[in-house]
């Protein structure tokens, strides 16, 4: 327990375990958007953006983050300027912007001779590389997150229901669209920093599939999603730390394993 307590103390350590709460305390309610605007093709295509930064970031030296974010939200951007109608989600769109984003992150690391191994790290993420800047950027946006569901909640419930009905009950339901494919981009590129690209359905999705289980109403959903998340981002870090694995590979199991029991106990119950 002493040698726990004194991992846990290191700065290092004691980063990732802050920046691991915040996002599993925040990315879930990102994951309820996801899945409730049909938006799982998107994650991909924003994934394979931020390795696409990645290979401008070691090209050009310039700071990892900022570029993936400003490379993910040009995209999302993009896309939402050439899709006429959102409802249906960016499918067809996110497949040629997943294919662009990979050709030209191999001819930067290819013209520019960035290792390859050294841009696929991303894929795996360290919560223990983080610094302070990166941690508070994480919180700023948790609070931006947070604060938007609150004070829009009822808005983000019409459109997920329906956004032709809130539409015509005059809901500025592409401006709030708009700012939820936002939201979900940045989520994703502080993701891939913390636990990379491979894992972030630990987070994003698993919690909220635990949470609709049991969830009777929307609010529940992101209560109990963001619960959820926070159990498994804290106590997954935790057993990293004590048994010298992996953070996010302990994180995702943990994740995964939850999923697996609580899907078992609802199907023995319908049996």
């Amino acid at each position: 327990m002493s040698d726990l307590l004194f991992m846990l103390s290191l700065a290092p350590v004691a980063k990732g375990l802050v920046a691991m709460t915040i996002a599993g305390l925040c990315f879930p309610a990102a994951g309820v958007m996801v899945l409730r605007l049909d938006l799982v093709p998107m994650r991909y295509m924003l994934m394979h953006g931020v390795i696409l930064g990645g290979a401008l970031s070691l090209a050009f030296s310039l700071p990892l983050l900022p570029v993936s974010i400003a490379l993910n939200l040009l995209l999302v951007l993009g896309m939402l300027k050439l899709t006429k109608d959102s409802s249906a989600g960016f499918g067809v769109s996110s497949a040629a912007a997943m294919v662009f984003t990979m050709a030209l992150a191999s001819i930067v690391m290819h013209v520019f001779d960035v290792p390859a191994k050294d841009t696929l790290q991303l894929l795996w993420g360290s919560p223990f590389a983080l610094r302070v800047s990166d941690v508070l950027g994480l919180l700023a946006i948790a609070l931006a997150l947070t604060l938007y569901v609150v004070f829009n909640f009822k808005s983000i419930s019409a459109i997920f229901f329906d956004q032709e009905i809130a539409q015509s009950l005059g809901m500025r339901v592409q401006a709030h669209h708009t700012a939820m494919v936002i939201v979900i981009a940045l989520v994703i590129a502080l993701a891939m920093k913390l636990l990379g690209a491979l894992l972030i359905d630990a987070l994003l999705i698993l919690p909220v599939l635990i949470a609709a289980r049991h969830a009777q109403s929307l609010k529940q959903l992101f209560i109990r999603a963001c619960l959820v998340g926070v159990f498994v981002s804290f106590f997954g870090f935790i057993a990293a730390v004590a048994t010298d694995l992996p953070p996010s590979g302990t994180i995702a199991l943990l994740s995964a394993f939850l999923y697996l029991i609580i899907t078992t106990i609802v199907q023995r119950k319908k049996s």
